[in-house]
């Protein structure tokens, strides 16, 4: 049997972000005996993302639950590894096989708040600072808003318009939770997709980044995933 040391948590980051949007819920995690690992993605393809997942998977101990936030569900679902015991989704993004994550995003109507997004001549997707005042987390403090606004890191256009593989999703146990206030991703496409994956959900009150603002509810999740609640 493993012991708790030997199971490992990595948390993978989304569009605009980087590892330490899990700032919050890594020692938590830590102290209740999980291995912590947060994922570097580069944010240039689905493909590329999954692949840079899967050289993090290899680094890691014992069986691996991922935790995906937003863009990073594609992800976890598209980085298949034996050693995946577990997926969790933070108001993710979970595309079926052969859909993009736009599809997926796009299936409701966005939010009034949710900001009008374009990619640069390069072809990256950057966030306005209003963007993660007004929709990407409207209940973080100014501090915790300087500071997503500050390390941002933009997305390749390639990253949602590649389609999915089939999905981890479909074999391994997965744990949802749906963030009810989210402005970016509809909390219906959340459901939509939680229960397309048949998976185990979790529905509060929260915004689009719950590791910021509700980061309790984040470690609850993510051990019961773990086997340790």
């Amino acid at each position: 049997m493993n012991s708790p040391r030997s199971k490992t948590a990595i948390l993978v980051h989304g569009a605009w972000a980087d590892g330490s949007c899990w700032s919050n819920v890594i020692v938590p995690l830590r102290k209740a005996g999980l291995h912590v690992i947060a994922a570097p993605l580069p944010l240039t393809s689905l493909s590329d993302d999954a692949s840079a997942l899967r050289r993090v998977i290899e680094k890691a101990d014992g069986p691996v639950t991922l935790v995906g936030h937003a863009y990073a569900g594609a992800v976890i679902a598209a980085a298949d590894h034996d050693r995946l015991n577990s997926l969790v989704y933070i108001a993710a993004l979970a595309p079926d096989e052969g859909e993009t994550v736009a599809d997926v995003f796009y299936r409701t109507s966005p939010h009034p708040d949710a900001p009008q997004l374009q990619p640069d001549a390069h072809g990256f997707i950057w966030m306005p600072e209003q963007g993660f005042t007004h929709a990407v987390a409207h209940k973080a403090t100014p501090d915790q808003l300087a500071i997503m606004t500050a390390i941002q890191r933009p997305i390749s256009l390639k990253c949602i318009e590649e389609k999915a593989p089939a999905p981890a999703w479909k074999t391994v146990p997965s744990w949802f939770l749906i963030a009810g206030e989210d402005r970016m991703i509809a909390p219906e496409n959340q459901r939509f997709m939680a229960e397309r994956m048949a998976a185990r959900v979790r529905s509060h009150s929260v915004d689009h980044t719950p590791m910021y603002t509700a980061p309790n509810l984040v470690v609850e999740i993510i051990l019961e995933a773990a086997g340790l609640a």
